[in-house]
């Protein structure tokens, strides 16, 4: 049986993984997929990510944790099969006022919104994905804690 969407599926494991504590999802693997999983390595959502296999590859995300919590707070779909979101450059959304990040699929490939603006790219918005928030930040890989309470 074929899968209706991929990359909400990706999204799921990563968020069941999460919810579980598990160290590491796998899944069949794509180079969208991987192209998403190098855009969250890259901005410390994931620890990292491998593909193993040469007839059905098979994509490997190892998870990060802070403290015992799952780095990402939340990861939300946004553009999906049924219903592709599209936006300008100017028009690209700013996730929790740009704590969080939208990975949009561009013309030059699969990048944040962060790096989408000033290129001058619209696209195909992916998904959003946030911090916890034990680690918002607004310095890319930059940790700044904040009280409990």
């Amino acid at each position: 049986m074929s899968m209706q969407d991929p990359i909400a599926d990706m999204l799921t494991r990563i968020r069941n993984g999460q919810a579980a504590n598990k160290a590491a999802v796998t899944m069949p693997s794509s180079k969208l997929k991987v192209a998403i999983a190098n855009v969250l390595k890259e901005e410390g959502f994931i620890e990292d990510f491998k593909v193993e296999g040469d007839t059905k590859p098979e994509l490997e995300l190892t998870l990060k944790y802070f403290q015992g919590k799952a780095v990402v707070e939340s990861i939300q779909r946004v553009s999906r099969p049924g219903l592709r979101i599209y936006n300008r450059k100017d028009e690209l959304p700013k996730v929790m006022a740009g704590l969080g990040i939208a990975v949009v699929s561009t013309s030059k490939g699969v990048m944040t919104d962060r790096a989408a603006r000033p290129a001058g790219l619209g696209g195909e918005i992916i998904c959003y994905v946030a911090y916890t928030e034990e680690k918002l930040s607004r310095v890319p890989k930059a940790t700044v804690f904040f009280p409990a309470g």
